[in-house]
C-alpha cells in the first residue's frame, strides 16, 4: 500500500480526514500513484494536474523521502520505502508570495 499525504484543501474536496492508502500495481511512479489516487476520488480530478494534459499544475510539489520529485518526469520510479509504505508520497501546496 502507498500511503499519500494530501494538503488540507484537497483532503478537504474528498472529504478525508487522513492520509490515503492506496493499491498500485505494476511499477510505483508519479504517474502510477496520482492515477490511482484519481480514479478512487475522481474529485481530484484537474486540482493537482491539468485535465488534458496531465501535467503538474503550478504551485503543487510531489516529495518523496526528503527529495523534490516536481520536476522529475512521471515515469519516475518512487523510492522503495515509498512503494513498500514505509514513507509517504507527499503532495504538497506551494506557498507563493511575500
Amino acid at each position: 500500500m502507498i500511503r499519500v499525504v494530501l494538503p488540507f484543501h484537497l483532503r478537504n474536496l474528498a472529504r478525508l480526514s487522513g492520509d490515503v492508502e492506496l493499491e498500485v500495481t505494476g511499477p510505483v511512479t508519479v504517474r502510477s500513484v496520482l492515477d490511482a489516487l484519481e480514479m478512487r476520488y475522481p474529485v481530484l480530478c484537474g486540482t493537482i494536474r491539468d485535465h488534458e494534459t496531465l501535467k503538474r499544475r503550478p504551485f503543487v510539489r510531489f516529495f518523496a523521502c526528503k527529495e523534490d520529485l516536481s520536476l522529475e518526469p512521471p515515469e519516475t520510479r518512487l523510492p522503495d520505502a515509498v512503494a513498500n509504505g514505509v514513507e509517504p508520497f507527499l503532495i504538497v501546496g506551494a506557498m507563493a508570495g511575500g
